[in-house]
């Protein structure tokens, strides 16, 4: 008769997870691994604006020429803001050499005008 205990295996749950045999609660009896379909979903993009109109009852063209159209308008409003903005710069480029231009050039009348330009306006800050 042999005193030595049973070897300890390793057996895999039905979980799918693995253990020892010896730390098992009860003994483990095999019997059928029930199928586990899962199914992972994924969520699309944030299409918020297409799922209320196409829910609202608008037809999915409405929906593609908001998808379409959407990224156009952007870019366009964009393109009209960088030209805004050069255009801006480009006058305020112009006002300054006009006025260099007429300072330097217009003699001691024009000088004498920007001298006294210059001192209303401090006399205006200082008030």
């Amino acid at each position: 008769m042999s005193t030595l205990p049973e070897p300890v295996r390793v057996v895999q749950l039905p979980d799918g997870t693995y253990t020892y045999t010896d730390h098992l609660p009860t003994p483990l009896q095999p019997g059928p691994v029930p199928q586990v379909i899962q199914h992972i979903h994924h969520a699309p993009p944030d299409r918020t604006v297409q799922r209320i109109a196409l829910g609202s009852g608008i037809g999915a063209g409405t929906v593609a020429a908001g998808v379409y159209f959407g990224p156009l308008l952007v870019g366009a409003l964009t393109a009209i803001a960088a030209n805004l903005a050069l255009l801006a710069f480009l006058a305020a480029v112009l006002v300054w050499g006009v006025h260099t231009v007429i300072r330097s050039v217009g003699g001691p009348d024009g000088q004498q005008a920007a001298k006294a330009i210059g001192k209303a306006r401090r006399t205006r800050k200082g008030k």
